[in-house]
């Protein structure tokens, strides 16, 4: 083992590999991601913003960063889900399993490659649902720590689902499951105001909480000493996610 240790390449070396393997093996699907990951969110905003007019510009900033939470969901949680589901059905972990590489290196690798392949989606959502909401945008720099802080343990979770499940088609069913019900918890979508307090007390564990507030406050603004708490949630979510997700994969490397 500790020779197999020493074969190890570098973390960063072994990051930079497994991304770029997992973003060529995927690089097709970049036109889908972006048709996928906009359609559902630009739709919801449509309808959802008919409503939100009369209710003020705090609930369509409500819509359009909800909105952007579900386009993140659709391109990372439903994607690395099924990428993991798959990988597992076909034998390729057991491949991966062999190499000198460490499992977390393998799911952030993937994660990082399924976000960047989800953000022209994600800043089409966010131009085309500012003009038809009629949302003033003020972008604050850390939005860049946002972005990847939001996406991150939602495609933990993905990962969790696809490495636990028993099969890709039972995969998809709970990703979806999944993805409606951290949509509908808490004040995702909807302001706080008009959510019942079942709802509020149950969205407290939801990610999907913490990353629409963080996108509120560097996308429409202003910034607020909420933000460093949500920040420190997602940070804190994507650590316990992986954990699990290193326990639930199969691996021959120990």
């Amino acid at each position: 083992m500790q020779n197999s240790q020493r074969r190890r390449p570098a973390i960063l070396v072994q990051l930079a590999d497994l991304f770029l393997i997992q973003l060529s093996n995927w690089r097709w699907s970049w036109r889908s991601a972006l048709i996928v990951g906009t359609a559902a969110p630009l739709g919801s905003i449509v309808a959802l913003g008919i409503f939100a007019r009369s209710a003020g510009p705090e609930a369509l900033a409500y819509v359009l960063t909800g909105n952007m939470v579900l386009s993140l969901m659709f391109e990372n949680l439903d994607k690395v889900c099924s990428n993991f589901s798959y990988m597992r059905e076909v034998g390729t972990l057991n491949y991966f399993a062999t190499l000198p590489i460490q499992r977390c290196m393998l799911v952030l690798a993937t994660v990082l490659a399924f976000l960047t392949l989800s953000l022209p989606s994600l800043l089409v959502t966010l131009c085309l649902g500012s003009m038809i909401l009629g949302v003033s945008l003020a972008p604050h720099p850390v939005i860049l720590l946002v972005i990847p802080l939001a996406a991150i343990p939602l495609s933990g979770i993905g990962a969790l689902i696809g490495t636990s499940t028993r099969n890709p088609q039972e995969a998809s069913s709970i990703s979806l499951l999944a993805t409606l019900v951290l949509l509908g918890l808490g004040p995702v979508i909807v302001p706080p105001s008009r959510l019942p307090g079942i709802m509020l007390t149950l969205g407290r564990l939801s990610p999907a909480t913490y990353a629409a507030s963080a996108l509120r406050q560097a996308l429409p603004g202003p910034l607020t000493p909420r933000l460093w708490l949500d920040m420190a949630v997602l940070a804190g979510l994507s650590v316990v996610i992986f954990w699990l997700v290193g326990l639930k994969m199969d691996w021959r490397q120990q």
